[in-house]
């Protein structure tokens, strides 16, 4: 697996951050836009200069942002498996909600504008979500199975369920899945504009919560069967057991005010699993620190556990939200989670909710004997996601 966040390239870099509980949140340097100089975000922090460099791409492989960070996140993910033993018909289904709009916007008075001339034609083709998609799989050679979701903020999260339902349908042996999103002024007005936006640090379930940080990222899984793994020898980081998207219909960008639609897509994930709620050693939340999300989220969370609430956290606190890339970024988290038998806390926290007071974990657990982990992503339109995974 593969992560680029606010808080670093890699693995290390980002669990680091998250147990010295270091936000990536901040002053914006690259996204132009009015509104960097008062409202935090959490922005890669390299120029798009310096994450061409360190990839190593050649001069005849143009690439925007969204490509630059998704990039860096793949291979680290196949970085595990030598290029001889990529399964050719490996599958690759990515997600993003913006695309290349970060990069067009820069240059959009030239495309409009004939008398000026497009330096770089690409970008404007990168409008098309799959345009992305389809330099990547150039890029490693992935010539399979290939698609793109974008369900919001669920986009990732669906994309590595998606993968899981066709390994499962015997369609491929294996798939990376994943997905990335840039930070855009087009995303940052459109939020602004919903009130959605805070000027201060997010405050994941607190009672005086004021709105989420946009963020970016990207991160990147590789699913494979249990006949592939046997074949290659590779040990499992964790184990998928359970999975689940349900869209409520309720609103094109709020939630069911009770958490309905969270609460039937936790519900499925733990019943594929074949667990029961007293299972679950801990989830990632949702947690965007929005007025809607986090109550309505909340009350799924009291509705499915009663009084036995596992531990729970929000990470959109050290990357921002990361809309597309958020599902499968946490889902890196998780597995991490798992790994080093360690939860990462909630920043900012003060007060509960007061009309749902749950508490999310404040400070860094560690040797808790974490077994079963849900991660939550609710993106606009219904569009409720669950991923859950287990020790192996």
């Amino acid at each position: 697996m593969g992560i680029v966040s606010a808080l670093g390239i890699g693995i290390e870099a980002n669990r680091s951050a998250l147990l010295a509980k270091r936000s990536g949140i901040g002053q914006a340097r690259w996204l132009q836009s009015r509104l960097t100089e008062r409202l935090p975000l959490g922005e890669v922090p390299f120029s798009n200069d310096a994450l061409w460099s360190a990839a190593g791409l050649q001069q005849h492989q143009p690439a925007g942002r969204q490509v630059l960070l998704a990039l860096h996140a793949m291979k680290a993910a196949l970085g595990g498996i030598k290029a001889a033993d990529i399964d050719p018909q490996m599958g690759f289904i990515n997600a993003t909600s913006v695309g290349g709009m970060s990069d067009v916007e820069n240059i959009y008075s030239n495309l409009i504008d004939p008398a000026k001339p497009i330096l770089n034609n690409e970008l404007g083709d990168s409008l098309d979500c799959s345009q992305g998609t389809e330099s990547l799989a150039r890029i490693f050679g992935l010539k399979s199975y290939i698609t793109t979701i974008s369900t919001a903020c669920s986009s990732s999260a669906n994309a590595i369920m998606y993968a899981a339902r066709l390994i499962s349908n015997g369609l491929i042996d294996s798939a990376v899945c994943g997905g990335t999103d840039t930070l855009a002024r087009f995303t940052l007005n459109g939020f602004n504009s919903l009130k959605n936006v805070d000027a201060q640090p997010c405050r994941p379930f607190d009672e005086n919560r004021n709105g989420l940080n946009l963020g970016e990222g990207a991160a990147y899984l590789v699913l494979e069967s249990e006949q592939q793994l046997k074949r290659s020898g590779r040990q499992p980081l964790a184990l998928l057991s359970g999975f689940c998207n349900y869209n409520e219909a309720f609103h094109p960008t709020a939630p069911s005010p009770e958490g309905l639609g969270a609460l039937a897509a936790m519900q499925g994930a733990i019943k594929k699993a074949g667990l029961h709620p007293d299972d679950i050693s801990y989830v990632n939340a949702h947690g965007t620190a929005t007025l809607n999300n986090d109550i309505a989220e909340a009350m799924a969370l009291q509705k499915l556990f009663g009084e036995n609430m596992p531990a729970f956290s929000s990470t959109k606190c050290y990357t921002g939200h990361t809309l597309a890339a958020a599902g499968a970024i946490e889902a890196v988290f998780s597995v991490l989670n798992l790994q080093e038998d360690e939860i990462y806390p909630v920043l900012n926290f003060g007060q509960p909710i007061a009309a749902a007071p749950v508490v999310p974990v404040t400070e860094v657990h560690t040797g808790k004997g974490l077994k079963h982990i849900l991660s939550n992503s609710f993106g606009f339109g219904g569009n409720n996601a669950s991923l859950l995974f287990s020790k192996v």
